[in-house]
């Protein structure tokens, strides 16, 4: 997959990164009908920040995501409000996730892709389930 650079009038970009996040406590919630519709509300936010998904894996206890992202929005601004808006849509649709004092921990890990490629972040969220 070849990417394109942003252009606005002044700035020119192409900034990915790769985020990974978890559940509070490791707790396996995000599985299931949580983790058909923790997708969809990433695709919905994600348009809103002008972030485009690369490629994006849920597991039953974290999420990778590896995104393009604009220039002007801080990389814990985004994780933020993804982390925000899917933690309370997810708890007003599905009860039993209002046990937990909250769906996210606070931390994330997040890095830059320069110094590998594209296509090496995308194969290893890939296939980060299948190892044992």
């Amino acid at each position: 997959m070849c990417q394109v650079y942003r252009h606005n009038l002044t700035t020119k970009s192409l900034i990915n990164y790769h985020f990974v996040w978890s559940s509070r406590r490791k707790r396996k919630v995000l599985k299931g009908m949580v983790a058909i519709r923790l997708r969809e509300l990433i695709e919905e936010v994600c348009p809103d920040l002008e972030v485009e998904i690369l490629t994006l894996d849920i597991h039953p206890n974290y999420v990778h995501a590896f995104l393009d992202c604009p220039p002007k929005i801080a990389p814990h601004q985004i994780i933020h409000r993804i982390k925000a808006y899917t933690a309370r849509h997810l708890r007003k649709e599905f009860e039993h996730l209002l046990v937990l004092p909250s769906i996210w921990t606070r931390s994330y890990l997040v890095s830059t892709s320069e110094t590998i490629s594209q296509e090496i972040i995308e194969d290893y969220v890939k296939n980060q389930g299948k190892r044992g």
